[in-house]
């Protein structure tokens, strides 16, 4: 597809352009729409930090930026017209006075697009100094990046911040897990295949388990890190809108309210985890030193600047209910974690066992169908089935063993580069759809359900459980699927 003028050009505007989501993903996500023909020929890009440098020192920052994180040589004929696009201005984004300088570099009469890489404490700043240069009209869209805040009040905060200048139909909270494919394809997977949309709920799932692990730890990010923790880092946005696609009902269509309304009925579903079931009910760990990948690595207290006297989690798992017909007596099972054997997101839809076995002489007990989304990596989709092993017996018996039907995106689409996530939620927002991105009611019942058990963390006085890197996490972890005669999946974790 390309944007052909009718569809209008816009002025895109990347506050804090020299920042590191910046630099590793919205530049080569920019270009590659450019590559892919996908951004109109008239759209302008205009840099945005409080760096005063030449209009040339950014572009080559930028083309630098591309050829070190865009993953392939650069197009010179792509770069050609990208280039031709940039533009660059210094602001104190802090003082609205600073602001007078859009009044040269961006068209009143043209959408203007505003993606905030920046704190989110400084939101308010960003959209006072607007209206301060007089830019700001109904057209205009903003881009939220996570985190908002660090739990319900503070996220309402930077909301009403954000909501005294722009209507919620113009801002686009960004989650970027929202863009990757095999994220999307959980939509057409569930309601375009009778197979899956006919088995979809407590009649014949026995439970669900969605696994994010990195196998890094901090990387510099300590400061930051040790006051947010895995819960509020991973579970409270990436985690959570998993889950909800997988629950959520049959939207009417596949529009924006559509899809947002159904995935907030599953957060308002969730049932509260708080200091009558915390034990029973989640598990939060901390690394200490061990071996990842056959490399030594520092435990979490030993990691620079770090505090040793700190027990935030770097580690968590969650057995959740959703109190909803269609999932009544269906376990979810979340875990995420740093300094884990590998970089891996996956979800594993666990279908319940045949009620009556046949084949007694190859398996004692019919092991359960499992349907596998990879996210990351080698994305795909993998079904596995029980199947005959060819071949004659002399007993006559029928012999079983289990297959694996295996759509790995990278294999199937050999011809066809696959997009990241960036790229595809930036188009989305060139476009206006905000289908993909995250709105206020659900960020606000995510973190209303996370506070609860943050909160029963803490009335526990109990520190998070170790655990080795390079290991699945606490053993408590796997106490918590196996006290119902459960297990987590691990046989291809991580591997292609």
């Amino acid at each position: 597809m390309t944007l052909d003028n009718s569809s209008a050009p816009c002025d895109f505007v990347l506050f804090g352009t020299k920042g590191d989501l910046a630099r590793r993903k919205l530049l080569p996500s920019l270009y590659q729409l450019e590559k892919a023909q996908l951004m109109h020929a008239e759209t302008h890009i205009l840099g945005v930090a409080r760096d005063a440098i030449s209009l040339q020192e950014y572009i080559a920052l930028v083309k630098e930026n591309i050829e070190k994180f865009g993953g392939e040589a650069l197009c010179e004929e792509t770069w050609e017209r990208f280039s031709a696009k940039l533009n660059y201005v210094c602001v104190d984004m802090k003082n609205a006075d600073s602001y007078s300088v859009f009044a040269e570099h961006v068209d009143v009469g043209r959408t203007m697009v505003c993606y905030f890489a920046t704190p989110p404490s400084i939101f308010g700043d960003i959209c006072r100094g607007l209206k301060a240069a007089d830019v700001i009209d109904k057209s205009m869209r903003v881009v939220l990046e996570k985190p908002i805040g660090h739990d319900l009040e503070s996220s309402k905060v930077i909301n009403d911040q954000v909501a005294e200048f722009f209507d919620e139909s113009q801002i686009y909270r960004i989650d970027h897990y929202l863009g990757k494919e095999t994220v999307l394809n959980l939509i057409a997977l569930r309601f375009a295949n009778s197979i899956f949309a006919t088995n979809w709920d407590h009649n014949s799932i026995d439970h669900v388990q969605i696994s994010v692990a990195e196998s890094v730890g901090i990387e510099g990010r300590w400061g930051y890190f040790d006051t947010a923790g895995q819960m509020r880092d991973m579970v409270q946005n990436h985690l959570l809108q998993i889950l909800t696609l997988i629950a959520m009902e049959p939207p009417t269509t596949l529009d924006a309210d559509s899809i947002r309304g159904e995935k907030l009925k599953v957060l308002k579903a969730l049932r509260p985890i708080n200091s009558t079931n915390i034990t029973k009910k989640s598990v939060r760990g901390q690394y200490i030193s061990g071996f990842v990948k056959g490399k030594e690595v520092p435990g979490y207290l030993d990691e620079p600047d770090a505090n040793p006297r700190s027990e935030t989690e770097t580690f968590v798992a969650l057995k959740v209910d959703i109190d909803n017909w269609r999932w009544a007596g269906v376990p979810f099972y979340l875990r995420t974690g740093k300094r884990l054997p590998n970089k891996t997101s996956e979800v594993v839809i666990y279908f319940k066992r045949q009620p009556h076995n046949l084949f007694e002489d190859s398996f004692s007990q019919l092991p359960p169908n499992k349907l596998t989304i990879r996210l990351q990596p080698d994305e795909g989709v993998e079904v596995t089935v029980m199947n005959k092993v060819p071949g004659l017996t002399s007993t006559g018996a029928m012999d079983l063993q289990k297959s694996r039907l295996n759509l790995s995106f990278s294999e199937a689409f050999q011809d066809d580069r696959i997009a990241d996530a960036y790229e595809k939620l930036l188009l989305e927002v060139m476009l206006g759809n905000q289908a993909l991105f995250v709105s206020r009611d659900e960020v606000e019942f995510a973190w209303k359900w996370v506070d609860g058990i943050i909160e029963a963390w803490g009335h526990t006085n109990e520190p998070p459980e170790p655990y080795q890197a390079g290991t699945w996490g606490p053993v408590a972890s796997i106490a918590l699927l196996a006290r119902e005669d459960r297990a987590w999946y691990e046989s291809k974790i991580g591997k292609k």
